[in-house]
């Protein structure tokens, strides 16, 4: 059989498993968690992770290429459990991640990324692991929170999640919240406090001093997030908005 051959009878023996494990009921419920329109077979996250690890033993040894196009296949499927099949399965080949996986999953944001889930799951799951294995990655992120796409604008902000985690990347973190705080997109400010939150552990002083001096103007959305995880003082400090 040919690669494509190969990967056509893959795609179609995977579709038949979701065919198995799909719960309609489900699916719709799943689909009212998003504003935009989703298509959703209603198959739950402990089942794709299980049917991802299937697949990863069958294509471990593929050339590159060949899994690269299978994935995409995923993904151009466009039901909200395909790409976050894509993202489980992939991130089993995180130990490899480099620049090259890097432009490729910021093409695949770019493209299939319709929603908040394909958002963070790209995020999350890929394009983290990628910045933490090489660092400089990050500095392509404030780049992106210009871009018209805002799928891509959060996914600047939830690429760096795992960093601010870990305390690092905070002169980045700091400049692409400081970009999207007042996006004009709900969910993107949400992205970006979000990321505030999670740099507040490790360095709360320097997230709380950062409010004090930028965010008296933001939208109080963002504050919130950002504030979930702070002492009680510092909470009210930063949503008083007082400098």
């Amino acid at each position: 059989m040919s690669s494509r051959a190969v990967q056509q009878d893959l795609f179609n023996r995977t579709l038949r498993k979701f065919d198995e494990m799909r719960d309609p009921a489900y699916g719709a419920g799943a689909a009212k968690f998003f504003k935009e329109p989703v298509k959703a077979r209603g198959v739950r996250s402990p089942q794709l992770i299980e049917l991802s690890a299937e697949i990863y033993r069958e294509i471990k040894p593929w050339p590159v290429d060949s899994r690269d196009a299978f994935v995409a296949r995923l993904w151009r499927d466009a039901h909200i459990e395909t790409g976050a099949l894509a993202c489980y399965l992939y991130r089993r080949f995180a130990k490899t991640f480099g620049e090259r996986e890097f432009r490729l999953f910021e093409h695949w944001l770019d493209r299939y990324a319709k929603n908040w889930g394909h958002t963070d799951g790209l995020g999350i799951y890929l394009l983290a692991p990628t910045i933490a294995q090489v660092p400089e990655l990050a500095r392509e992120l404030p780049g992106w929170t210009q871009s018209k796409n805002r799928w891509k604008r959060r996914g600047a902000a939830v690429a760096l999640v795992k960093e601010a985690r870990r305390g690092r990347q905070l002169d980045v973190i700091f400049e692409v919240a400081r970009a999207l705080a007042c996006d004009p997109e709900d969910l993107v400010q949400k992205g970006a406090g979000w990321l505030l939150k999670e740099a507040y552990p490790p360095h709360p002083c320097e997230v709380v001093a950062f409010l004090k001096k930028y965010g008296k103007g933001w939208p109080r959305l963002v504050l919130r997030y950002a504030a979930e995880k702070m002492t009680a003082e510092d909470r009210r400090a930063v949503l008083s908005r007082e400098s």
